[in-house]
């Protein structure tokens, strides 16, 4: 299931393609358009995290689109144009537009500042994430998909491995002790069963921490339990 859905507005029908492919790479779900007015009528019909707006097109150009956009809404927009002059891309940005790429461009590249914008956008702006997600800085916990992503990269966990992190994400700050886990998670009484418990715990920090050894999210503390650090 896809965490972010992005918008892909260009009069190039080639272009629109080949950006989806990589969005998709990354699990993004994407819309496109073919000029302003048909970005701002899926805009108004769903829930989008990120604007890839052509600056030259029909009907509505990709200014006043970002124009009409700015006057309600704080969306990441990344411009796209085939011009390169400072003027340009100057233009682009006073009128609300938060990054710019020239084309031709690389898609790695593209991709890359797509991701920024989001991580930006989702963890340190804004947006108001649904009721079905649980952030914890990078750490992303969706309890309707039963999905975990780290720095926009998704997770996967086995069913325990996800019981337990939800347990502790959705009581960040709160040291459970390894009895409570235990029969939190597994619905039986505890019996010894302190090993299990580490042993699911040491398997989702490999998983989420980039230094298992330092835990930046899921943390131990000696002698009592662990806690997802708020």
């Amino acid at each position: 299931m896809s965490k972010y859905n992005v918008l892909v507005v260009d009069d190039e029908a080639e272009i629109r393609d080949a950006i989806e492919i990589y969005l998709k790479n990354e699990n993004i779900k994407v819309f496109k358009a073919e000029n302003g007015l048909q970005a701002l009528e899926v805009l108004n019909n769903e829930d989008l995290h990120l604007i890839i707006m052509d600056i030259m097109m029909p009907q509505m150009d990709g200014i006043k689109a970002t124009f009409a956009i700015r006057e309600s809404q704080n969306i990441p927009i990344i411009m796209l144009s085939a011009k390169s002059e400072d003027t340009d891309k100057i233009l682009g940005l006073n009128v609300g537009a938060d990054d710019y790429v020239t084309k031709p461009f690389n898609p790695m590249e593209l991709v890359a500042r797509v991701k920024s914008q989001l991580r930006r956008y989702t963890h340190l702006g804004t947006y108001v994430a649904s009721e079905d997600e649980i952030h914890v800085r990078g750490l992303v916990l969706n309890t309707t998909s039963k999905t975990v992503f780290v720095d926009d990269e998704e997770v996967r966990l086995t069913p325990t491995e996800y019981k337990i992190l939800e347990l502790l994400m959705k009581n960040k700050g709160r040291v459970f002790s390894i009895e409570e886990i235990y029969e939190l998670v597994w619905k039986e009484p505890y019996m010894n069963a302190e090993n299990t418990v580490a042993v699911h715990v040491r398997r989702i920090r490999e998983k989420i921490e980039i230094n298992p050894k330092e835990p930046k999210y899921l943390k131990v503390v000696w002698g009592i339990g662990y806690k997802i650090e708020k």
